[in-house]
């Protein structure tokens, strides 16, 4: 679930090297979370500087893609997080989202579980037909 917890202004911080490496990421996706305004990374010169508080966020985001939200959903959740209910609003969002992305990843499972029962069928068919080919020739 999509959730920011902790202390996350610690001043421990990384460049966007040390954020590549750990998260798997290239400089041109952390560049494009930042201009998506979804990562605030420090400045100092040409150099970016992330906080735990990036770190957290990203982490955030990374999980989100995978469950398959868009970014719009992503930052509006993330931007839950500074509600001040102590994340009541951010939580039940978030599971609201959740649900309705589990609802559609169990209908795309249905629907490919079908396609794949469907394949199988014909598949076994086409092994008939051949075997039926095979024998055919050896009586002739």
């Amino acid at each position: 679930m999509l959730m920011m917890t902790g202390d996350l202004m610690d001043p421990e911080t990384m460049t966007i090297r040390e954020m590549c490496d750990a998260f798997d990421v290239t400089p041109r996706t952390l560049r494009f979370y930042e201009s998506k305004e979804l990562l605030f990374p420090a400045r100092e010169g040409q150099k970016r500087l992330f906080t735990r508080r990036d770190r957290a966020r990203l982490t955030l985001i990374l999980r989100g893609k995978r469950f398959g939200f868009s970014l719009e959903e992503i930052r509006q959740l993330l931007e839950l997080y500074y509600v001040g209910d102590q994340q009541e609003t951010q939580l039940t969002r978030t599971l609201e989202v959740a649900q309705d992305r589990l609802s559609d990843l169990e209908l795309r499972r249905a629907e490919l579980d079908d396609a794949i029962a469907d394949m199988k069928s014909q598949m076994g068919m086409v092994r008939d037909m051949l075997a039926g080919l095979s024998d055919s020739e050896k009586s002739a």
